[in-house]
């Protein structure tokens, strides 16, 4: 009943290309609103409502909206790592005279920056002089090489120093820049201005050598942002290119692949104008993936309409009459692969992390969009003097000429039937069992383009000094206490320790760390007695007795969250184990890194059960459609099969089931689907039985009907996914890889798995 209503609309739709022409333009006035004023809708439905909207800024604390989202210490910001922007020193002249003045000169030339508002350097840490005395670590006068080299033993010795600030060869040191954000011109300002600046100072000591690069919370989600801006545009243009050109050569006819190639584009520029009513401008998947996604989706469902439409075009049937045709015989289709793409990609919708909530938001809307694109500007392009030889170059398709010579492979199928059914099915099982050894993981650096700058400072970070990120364990203690108690001391130092005793997990500096470096401190009494001395600020940072808290922090390279899985474990058991020694203290774990690791798995988890609940809903829905449990069941293995070998790729190339990978995972699984729903199509038209003989000529004409169709979307699709390759980004990398192996291991499923099934068991009864 469904089918036959849809059937009537969109054929009626066809053989009235003014009305498509009108619902294009309305809906096209809508995506051009989206790219000038995406906020207006709010404010007339908020107009309509009779009620007032008002619109709470997020706090502006860096440009483009860095504060949505970045590396940082976690719950308690250090003294040392609050920063907009670290200025990674790379020099082996530090400890010298030359060396010092062209240090000088750079905090110099920084601070003179009308964007800068402060910048922490060597000789500005705290001072550990307990009488407030000026204390400098380094000569304020010229001085010999000799107090150069005290002045390096002492900068060693500095808790606030070594490992915070200074690598512990001492040639490797941070400048933290605080940015007046209200004077930032451009973006290139809070990278490019200060290394510049910096080289400047630099150049004007030509005997010292000097290494700079810029780092941070700001420029980690500069470089994120720009690196969007820059692949949004050169890939889609990249990707276009190659599906125009792979569209001449297999269609053989210019008109049939500017009609496709309008009708995908028109989807895009749909899709793209109305995900900004979703306010995703930060989002990598939504502004990279999913138009050169939703290009790729717009295109197979073309290529399946064109190619049938070219087909009665060259029987003799008019533009008008082909394309309502067209879409009498392919729509359908087309409906429940836009369908089943749209319940795997709405399933994101489901997870707890934003970006891929937005990300399945938007690919909905993009889906739905892309189809209507289809349905509509294909039979109105077919009516308009462009149509008039969109059939020119049928005969000559170069899949079309050889579609014979493949067939052969449709008759080897159907002989081994059983064979290549029960091999597809041991091959899944086998690939499912290998993916089942994949585990969650995640770096920040994959986020930056590779070559950036940004990431190149935060891997010499992870080498000098154990890492950009900062983490911590808070102690607290039920019952007041004196500042000098001894078991306070002696819990602070058993968590010293237990960070210490782990290689991965860098400098840790707490109230006894700080303490011992004070002169005449030799016992724990003693340090926590003296701490008492030290400025209030820098104190309570650390140890604060009246709120009963202390902290120990530490630092954590960007090496990936499973690497650092165990050693968090191993801490936390240590750490309970230690709350049981000394009753009425709590030590708990924290920061970014350890939320990451906590929440990672969840995320994860909840990606995958979407996934599962994606594929469930699709086979359902097949079943339903097609009207038969059976081919509910026979679906799995050519849809599943191609997911399963993606995922066996990941652990032979070593890698760790991230966000990206599992998006990937749901992205392919509807696009994998497509294939196996136009094939199941066409041979439930044209079963006439379910004997075994009427099922396999109607394998062989469901495969002479949409074989050419499948072949060339597959290598379109491939070939535009390819195009991602190029990308600097990992992520991008991996995605396009999985799409890539996806659809090219659905073809193969599709034309030997799924035809041997459906022989072999059976299948959909013919459609009424």
């Amino acid at each position: 009943m469904l089918n036959r209503s849809f059937d009537h609309s969109t054929h009626w739709i066809a053989k009235h290309p003014p009305v498509a022409a009108v619902l294009i333009v309305l809906i096209s006035v809508g995506a051009l609103a989206g790219y000038f004023d995406p906020g207006w809708a709010k404010r007339a439905w908020a107009s309509v409502a009779g009620t007032r909207t008002e619109v709470v800024a997020e706090p502006e604390t860096s440009p483009r909206g860095v504060s949505r989202g970045v590396p940082g210490g976690g719950r308690r910001a250090q003294v040392q790592s609050n920063a907009d922007a670290i200025l990674v020193v790379e020099t082996p002249d530090l400890f010298s005279q030359a060396g010092w003045d062209a240090y000088r000169a750079i905090v110099s030339d920084l601070e003179q920056l009308p964007f800068v508002e402060s910048v922490r350097t060597l000789d500005s840490v705290p001072s550990m002089n307990l009488f407030g005395l000026a204390d400098p670590i380094f000569p304020r006068i010229p001085a010999t090489p000799e107090r150069f080299q005290r002045a390096k033993e002492r900068a060693l010795a500095h808790p606030f120093l070594v490992g915070q600030m200074l690598s512990a060869d001492g040639q490797t040191t941070l400048m933290m820049v605080q940015f007046d954000f209200l004077m930032i011109e451009s973006d290139a300002d809070c990278v490019q201005g200060l290394r510049e600046t910096a080289e400047r100072a630099v150049a004007r000591y030509p005997t010292t050598k000097f290494t700079l690069t810029v780092t941070g919370r700001v420029p980690i989600v500069l470089s994120s942002v720009q690196g969007q801006d820059t692949d949004r545009l050169k890939y889609q243009l990249i990707g276009y290119s190659i599906i125009v050109l792979m569209s001449v050569i297999l269609f053989r006819g210019i008109s049939a692949v500017v009609i496709v190639t309008l009708a995908s584009a028109l989807g895009v520029f749909w899709t793209v104008g109305y995900s900004r009513y979703f306010d995703v401008d930060f989002n990598p998947l939504v502004n990279v993936i999913l138009p050169v996604l939703v290009s790729l989706v717009g295109f197979t469902d073309g290529v399946h309409l064109m190619t049938t439409i070219r087909r009665l075009r060259a029987g003799g049937a008019t533009g008008r009459e082909a394309a309502a045709e067209g879409i009498r015989q392919v729509g359908w289709a087309c409906f429940l692969t836009s369908l089943t793409t749209a319940i795997g990609l709405g399933s994101l919708m489901l997870a707890e992390h934003r970006l891929v909530q937005e990300f399945g938001r938007c690919s909905v809307v993009g889906v739905v969009l892309t189809f209507v694109a289809v349905i509509t500007c294909i039979p109105v392009a077919c009516a308009s003097p462009l149509g008039k030889r969109m059939h020119v170059g049928h005969e000559n398709s170069l899949i079309e000429k050889h579609l014979n010579r493949i067939s052969l492979v449709i008759d080897l199928v159907l002989k081994y039937k059983r064979t290549f059914s029960l091999v597809g099915i041991c091959l899944l099982i086998i690939a499912c069992a290998i993916c089942s050894t994949l585990r969650p993981d995640q770096r920040v650096a994959t986020t930056l383009p590779r070559s950036s700058e940004a990431a190149l400072g935060m891997e010499k970070m992870d080498r000098a000094l154990g890492g950009l990120e900062f983490a911590q364990v808070d102690i607290g203690w039920t019952e007041a206490r004196k500042w000098d108690d001894p078991e306070v001391a002696r819990v602070i130092g058993r968590v010293d320790e237990i960070l210490r005793s782990e290689p991965l997990l860098g400098h840790p500096l707490s109230i006894r760390t700080i303490a011992a470096a004070l002169a005449g401190a030799p016992s724990a009494p003693d340090q926590m007695s003296l701490a008492a001395l030290l400025p209030k600020q820098l104190r309570e940072t650390y140890y604060n007795p009246d709120g009963r808290k202390a902290t120990v922090t530490f630092r954590v390279q960007d090496l990936g969250i499973a690497k650092y899985s165990t050693v968090f474990e191993r801490v936390k058991a240590q750490l309970e184990a230690l709350e049981q020694e000394f009753p009425g203290f709590e030590a708990n774990l924290g920061g970014g890194a350890v939320s990451r690791w906590e929440n990672l798995y969840q995320i994860v988890v909840d990606l995958l059960v979407s996934l599962g609940s994606a594929m469930v809903i699709i086979f359902v829905v097949l079943g339903l459609v097609f009207r038969s449990v059976t081919i509910g069941l026979i679906s799995i293995v050519p849809n599943v099969f191609p997911l399963a070998m993606a995922g066996v790729y990941l652990v032979f190339v070593g890698q760790s089931l991230e966000i990206v990978t599992v998006c990937a995972f749901t992205v392919c699984l509807g696009i994998a689907v497509d294939d196996t729903i136009h094939f199941l199509t066409r041979y439930q038209e044209s079963l006439t039985g379910n004997r075994p003989e009427e099922r396999d000529v109607a394998i062989r004409e469901a495969f002479t009907s949409v074989g050419t169709a499948l072949i060339i979307t597959t290598l379109v699709l491939v070939a535009g996914f390819s195009s991602v390759f190029l990308a600097d980004s990992r992520d991008h990398i991996i995605f396009a890889t999985m799409g890539t192996i996806t659809i090219t291991v659905a073809l193969f499923a599709d034309l030997l798995v799924l035809p041997a099934l459906l022989s072999w068991i059976g299948g959909p009864r013919r459609r009424q």
